[in-house]
């Protein structure tokens, strides 16, 4: 998606302000969230950014305690503006269909409501997760961290399951490259699998990422969800 101004405030601003929103949300801080109130209607870049963020823009709303935030009236307005905008296109990539798919999974999810406003999932290949090599499917996997929510995409985390040694490798060597977003995310999705190897020292290494790549609010917010969801990185 590519980068667009309105005004002075860029795309990458929006999403940054509504990553640090979910992050505080999912850590008990701040307001009360609201997807509506971090991202309005009036925005126009609000739908891009929600499609941007996926499933991680109702990430608060997945929360089970009694914190759990209340959803607002007009999320779901802001939600489908987001889906109807941008849907993945007959060329789109899969990183593009499978985040769609997941915010509409996370829609149906976390969202009251008449099921019917939602569009139905897409239909999303997964045969590269068995056939491509450790370094690109450690990039793919990180670019679908938002996915790693509880409850959403059964099937691809259960494949995923089976190559969970390749995703450790993929955390490694992003850690070793400095690249604090592909490993926020990669460690975020471990945090979900089981049988992460003991030998990997996944909480002291998202832990890590945290602390080096914590100026990126979206970093911060792949380390945080781990922790609220899987208690992992403390």
């Amino acid at each position: 998606m590519a980068e667009q101004t309105q005004g002075a405030v860029p795309l990458s601003a929006v999403i940054a302000d509504a990553a640090t929103g979910v992050a505080l949300a999912l850590r008990g801080e701040g307001d009360p969230y609201a997807l509506s109130a971090v991202l309005r209607q009036s925005d126009a870049l609000a739908p891009a950014a929600i499609r941007v963020l996926g499933a991680d823009a109702l990430a608060p709303y997945a929360m089970d305690h009694p914190g759990t935030p209340a959803v607002g009236g007009d999320d779901a307005e802001v939600v489908r503006q987001a889906l109807t905008a941008y849907p993945p296109g007959a060329d789109a990539s899969e990183v593009s269909v499978w985040t769609y798919r997941g915010l509409v999974e996370a829609s149906h999810a976390f969202l009251p409501g008449d099921a019917r406003h939602w569009p139905p999932p897409p239909e999303a290949a997964a045969g590269w997760v068995d056939t491509d090599p450790w370094p690109k499917l450690s990039h793919r996997v990180s670019q679908l961290a938002a996915l790693a929510l509880p409850g959403l995409a059964p099937g691809l985390a259960e494949q995923l399951a089976a190559r969970t040694d390749d995703l450790a490798r993929g955390f490694v060597r992003a850690v070793r490259r400095r690249d604090w977003l592909q490993a926020a995310g990669l460690g975020r999705w471990l945090a979900r699998l089981p049988d992460v190897p003991q030998t990997l020292g996944l909480d002291s290494g998202l832990a890590f990422v945290r602390q080096m790549g914590g100026g990126d609010p979206r970093v911060t917010l792949h380390v945080v969800a781990a922790r609220r969801f899987h208690g992992r990185g403390w």
